[in-house]
């Protein structure tokens, strides 16, 4: 099997699971995905870190394209993005299968006859 990163390029991907690597990223990502788009000054309310944290850790997963921003008047409101989030599932599905492949094939290995010793 060979491995294919779809349409993202390497710095693409990198931005992609730098921004998931976070856990605060990860729970900004479930809350919009789960519910409603919400404005960065509500979803800053939800932690106990500053509104300019929060605002960086957004602008991080609107440059891995995982959520997207437009204003409001005055606020910004920001809507999870399923299918960046599809994108990474798939690629984290491709690497799964290539190393049952290769866990399969040492298993054959493995389980072949083996010459007696001298």
């Amino acid at each position: 099997m060979v491995f294919a990163r779809g349409s993202l390029s390497n710095t693409e991907l990198d931005r992609l699971f730098r921004a998931l690597a976070d856990t605060t990223r990860r729970d900004i990502i479930a809350r919009l995905l789960a519910g409603e788009p919400a404005s960065v000054s509500a979803l800053a309310k939800r932690y106990d870190m500053s509104f300019a944290a929060v605002q960086k850790h957004v602008a991080m997963l609107e440059e891995a394209g995982l959520v997207t921003k437009h204003a409001q008047g005055r606020e910004r409101i920001v809507h999870g993005n399923p299918a960046q989030l599809a994108k990474a599932r798939g690629l984290l599905m491709q690497l799964e299968q290539l190393w049952f492949s290769r866990i399969r094939q040492l298993d054959a290995l493995l389980a072949e006859p083996r010459p007696p010793r001298k």
